[in-house]
């Protein structure tokens, strides 16, 4: 099987994430997206995070229960940084080949994850375009280091596997939702004393879509 991840705070989920998760899917011609709900970012402060419980299920009620998925595969393994949760998966998990999904936004940090290399090295990575952050991004050191290990998205996963994964940039529109901006407005309104209810948090899917 193809399967995409989508790691994150999902500090909520938004249809930013479901947008990102459904592009990858098709660009890649994925048979599943997941959605791995992180128990904690390091480089994320703890201060204004919700808790596991809220996040994992808001990130469930983005996901379809069939081609998109969530999941707390990486609290259960007790694993918060990325290349070890991949290195987990892959012994878990053989037969499938996995793709990591990012938004040009976590591209340019990549330098601050540790073990970033190594991961870039073992895992095809997919790439799409955040607002802010695209151009950046494909100027910053990540992208300078990675450089002639780029591919186009048809061919991120044809083949048999090289001595470096390659990886790509998926052509799509970038979507204006933010978990940040969802916050503050969230924030804004608790304050006012009004409705606290976001149209970007979408509704719980239905029972038999999980």
């Amino acid at each position: 099987m193809r399967i995409g991840l989508l790691g994150g705070s999902f500090n909520p989920a938004h249809e930013g994430h479901r947008h990102v998760a459904e592009i990858a899917r098709r660009a890649l011609r994925l048979d599943e997206v997941w959605l791995l709900v992180s128990p904690g970012n390091p480089l994320k402060p703890r201060a204004g995070m919700a808790r596991f419980a809220e996040r994992l299920e808001s990130a469930r009620r983005i996901a379809d229960g069939r081609r998109i998925l969530a999941t707390d595969i990486e609290a259960r393994l007790g694993l918060r940084e990325t290349e070890r949760t991949l290195a987990r998966l892959r012994r878990r998990f053989p037969r499938a080949r996995f793709v990591w999904i990012m938004g040009a936004d976590n591209l340019s940090q990549l330098p601050r994850w540790r073990r970033w290399r190594r991961l870039a090295r073992r895992t095809p990575i997919a790439v799409l375009p955040r607002p802010g952050w695209t151009r950046r991004a494909m100027h910053g050191s990540a992208a300078t280091v990675l450089r002639r290990h780029r591919r186009p998205c048809g061919a991120l996963l044809s083949g048999a596997s090289g001595i470096h994964a390659p990886w790509c940039m998926i052509p799509a529109r970038e979507h204006p939702a933010s978990a940040t901006a969802i916050r503050a407005r969230l924030s804004q309104r608790a304050t006012a004393g009004g409705d606290s209810h976001s149209p970007l948090i979408l509704p719980a899917a239905p029972a038999e879509a999980r």
